[in-house]
């Protein structure tokens, strides 16, 4: 039986990520890995998250990657704009990776390898298959996937969290850390806080269980 797996909010932590990865041994043609966003800031390593990431995607057949807040914010900076608002995120810790150092530009446009510019820009919003919706932070009720809001797919928190409604699919989301995955009825959110002294979650489908890192 094909597998899917998901993983989020890595957040720079690649020395987890690649120990994670280490466990999970998903086959290169037949199964799904998903990663639900938030690749760089406040961890030390976002630059090589994204290699591995994008040595993934020519390894394996079926990688799923979507955009999760912090690369919004990074997208915005490329752009020349909210260039605070990206460092207060935890956007030093990125720019040092990359070899960038104060005084810190005011955009990056030209300073990130073109391969990483272009990962970026093609992330997905949210993915479905048959049985679940994976989205990084939350989906507003009663709207259609098309017509979801930025602000909810990206960051929603207790509003998504703590609500109960019955989404169509159950819905898998990062975004918000937890001690442990929270599993809900309709929800399960597997951000485990890695870089914040937790650990990286892997939660495994159809299975619906969790390897940790």
């Amino acid at each position: 039986m094909n597998k899917v797996f998901v993983i989020a909010d890595i957040h720079g932590c690649y020395s987890e990520l690649e120990k994670l990865f280490g466990k999970i041994k998903p086959d290169t043609e037949q199964d799904t890995i998903i990663f639900l966003g938030d690749y760089i800031n406040r961890g030390p390593d976002s630059k090589k998250v994204i290699e591995m990431l994008l040595e993934l995607k020519q390894h394996f057949q079926h990688v799923i990657t979507l955009m999760g807040n912090h690369e919004q914010v990074l997208m915005n900076y490329l752009q020349g704009k909210d260039r605070e608002f990206f460092l207060r995120m935890g956007g030093e810790q990125t720019l040092r990776s990359y070899g960038i150092t104060e005084p810190w530009p005011e955009s990056l446009a030209g300073m990130l390898p073109l391969s990483h510019v272009k990962f970026f820009q093609e992330l997905l919003l949210y993915w479905e298959d048959k049985y679940y919706i994976y989205v990084h932070a939350g989906l507003k009720p009663g709207i259609h996937m098309s017509q979801q809001p930025l602000d909810w797919l990206l960051w929603a928190r207790e509003e998504f969290v703590d609500l109960e409604y019955q989404y169509p699919k159950n819905v898998v989301y990062g975004h918000t850390p937890f001690e442990q995955p929270k599993i809900d009825k309709n929800k399960t959110g597997i951000d485990t806080g890695a870089v914040y002294g937790g650990y990286l979650s892997c939660l495994v489908l159809p299975e619906r269980k969790f390897i940790r890192g």
